[in-house]
């Protein structure tokens, strides 16, 4: 047999390998919702009545070895907000990973109806490729998305984005406390509250040494996470000029939160740059206060 014929055969198998196994990487992937609905699509958007749709966003490495799996979530609807507790509807597998997860679904104002990087997942430097499972199951239609880190397609750059004026703000809960900044972010110190009262919530933001040259301003946005009964913040969103955020200690960013019932919550205090860069998983940061409401 020529050679010149060995080696085309040889050139085709390998091409249809590649394509098989590509072909099987996406068939193992389409745990995002119904078989073959990897993604959401315009069409599905309705006033109400549809589910919500876990997103895996990627992963990045931390600092210390270990990786980030970043989660967001896709609420098809575009009046209706969701509520699913965590449980038998709304889980993280395996078990030790569960409990991070939003339970309130709200849909969103732009052209994307979706929350990018809701949540993330720490796993060990060594996790491997296993996966890390979030299922939702809302309207009678159970979802789920796997996390994993065996694609370098879903790598992502992290809170240490390249460029000098793309880092994410960073966040504190205390004045001169911890800060934090990236999807992971920081989370607070439970604090307890009397339902039915208001009470001022204060987190402070700012930009670190390598981004201070940057003068767009810091929008940040608070949200109710999880907790079963109503939340309502007299101010939800507001934008900071640089000349407040640089000063010394940061800008201090202020809102009143009324709890209509007692129970366990999550808020969500997000800082970002512009809503263009979640294009590029960048630049953000999350920032989770656990509160207990008592009667």
């Amino acid at each position: 047999m020529c050679r010149w014929f060995v080696g085309a055969v040889v050139t085709v198998l390998v091409a249809l390998l590649v394509a098989a196994d590509a072909v099987a990487q996406r068939a193992s992937e389409r745990r995002v919702a119904n078989p073959g609905e990897t993604q959401f699509d315009v069409q599905l958007l309705r006033p109400s009545g549809g589910p919500v749709v876990p997103i895996f966003e990627g992963w990045f490495r931390n600092l210390d070895g270990t990786f980030e799996l970043s989660f967001g979530f896709f609420n098809v609807n575009t009046e209706e907000v969701i509520e699913v507790p965590l449980g038998p509807e709304n889980f993280v597998e395996p078990v030790e990973f569960h409990g991070m997860q939003p339970t309130r679904f709200e849909p969103v104002p732009d052209r994307d109806r979706r929350h990018v990087g809701a949540f993330t997942v720490t796993v060990p430097a060594d996790f491997g490729d296993r996966d890390v499972v979030w299922t939702i199951r809302s309207k009678e239609q159970t979802l789920s998305v796997p996390g994993r880190l065996t694609s370098s397609a879903y790598e992502l750059a992290g809170w240490d984005f390249p460029g000098r004026t793309t880092l994410s703000p960073l966040v504190r809960w205390i004045e001169d406390g911890p800060s934090g900044r990236g999807p992971r972010g920081i989370v607070a110190e439970a604090v307890e509250v009397k339902a039915g009262t208001p009470v001022e919530l204060n987190a402070w933001i700012s930009r670190d040494d390598v981004a201070a040259e940057d003068e767009r301003p810091i929008n940040v946005k608070w949200f109710k996470h999880q907790g079963s009964g109503e939340v309502t913040f007299a101010e939800r969103t507001t934008s900071v000029e640089r000349d407040v955020w640089s000063a010394e200690g940061g800008a201090k960013v202020a809102t009143a939160v009324t709890f209509a019932e007692p129970g366990e919550y999550l808020l969500r205090f997000l800082a970002f740059n512009v809503i263009r860069e979640f294009e590029f998983q960048c630049c953000w940061t999350n920032a989770y206060l656990p509160v207990t409401v008592t009667p």
